[in-house]
């Protein structure tokens, strides 16, 4: 692999508040959070430059470049491939990757057993776990949201168990910017890529090995002696929920054991906001608009 430094590229990241962007951090209305915007023709050129580099390298430009950052992982091979990395550019504290594991309460024991490995082989690395708000266990998972929600409301479901405790984490840890496992190759929507994006929170979302291959990514994790999910001994390639995940067939696309039979590709986390995300921000909306009118009468009241 070459060892170009990271400062070939531009690393510039603007936060100054005159920047007409359309791109801010998640949270940019909390004083508190850093605040980090590109412009459309900057984020443009950062793609044009990334997708030639090494994953290492684009690691490199995220820990210099991007305050806030963090690590979203299942765990899978992908994101293993990436804490593997980072663990091995001896950065220092205050700069380390923290993860983040969204425990849906409905992963495979396998899966939580990679985690325990995890914390114990990357003693370092800091993992935050978050779940559905209010509940710990599967039971009362379903005597909150009714059995099986997952078949009888999946937009919900994926609301209730990944898309809320995500924004609750990134709220929580001050997070502007994320680190995904996604790759060009593993088909779908993800099939045109880029290196960095910018949802429409506001959120930064780097995929360093959007150019990589499921063979490299195999390749890497034998070469280093990763630890990695036993399912994918047993026929797996990506894996998430026990009720949502199948093995694959030779052949098929690398995520073509998750919602099968469904036209659903992604849980929601990396979808445009959902309906009823959209719902809860015209309500969120609306209660705001009604409290600044009672202040308004009020103060309009006592003067």
């Amino acid at each position: 692999m070459s060892s170009r430094p990271a400062s070939t590229i531009d690393i510039d990241v603007m936060s100054v508040h005159e920047t007409e962007s359309g791109y801010v951090s998640g949270s940019g209305s909390e004083s508190s959070l850093p605040e980090i915007y590109f412009t459309k023709p900057h984020l443009a050129f950062l793609n044009r430059q990334l997708q030639f580099l090494e994953p290492q390298e684009i690691l490199q430009w995220c820990i210099t470049s991007l305050p806030g950052l963090f690590q979203t992982t299942a765990f899978g091979l992908t994101g293993l491939v990436t804490l593997d990395m980072l663990s091995r550019m001896k950065i220092p504290r205050p700069q380390m990757v923290d993860l983040i594991f969204l425990d849906t309460l409905y992963h495979f024991p396998e899966t939580l057993a990679l985690v325990d490995r995890i914390r114990s082989e990357y003693p370092l690395v800091n993992v935050h776990v978050y779940k559905p708000d209010g509940v710990d266990t599967p039971d009362e998972f379903a005597q909150r949201h009714g059995e099986n929600l997952w078949q009888t409301n999946d937009e919900l479901y994926d609301w209730i168990a990944k898309v809320e405790p995500a924004q609750r984490a990134y709220r929580e840890l001050q997070v502007a910017a994320v680190l995904t496992g996604r790759r060009r190759s593993q088909g779908g929507k993800r099939g045109d890529l880029d290196v960095i994006e910018v949802d429409e929170a506001g959120l930064i979302k780097v995929n360093p090995l959007a150019n990589w291959s499921f063979q490299q990514v195999q390749g890497y994790v034998q070469e280093n002696k990763v630890p990695y999910n036993e399912l994918l001994d047993r026929g797996y390639k990506s894996i998430g929920d026990w009720h949502s995940t199948q093995p694959i067939k030779a052949g098929e696309d690398e995520r073509a054991g998750r919602w099968k039979g469904q036209q659903k590709t992604e849980c929601g986390i990396h979808n445009p906001r959902s309906k009823f995300a959209q719902y809860l921000q015209e309500q969120e909306t609306k209660k705001r608009e009604e409290a600044l009118h009672k202040a308004l009468g009020n103060l309009e009241m006592s003067s």
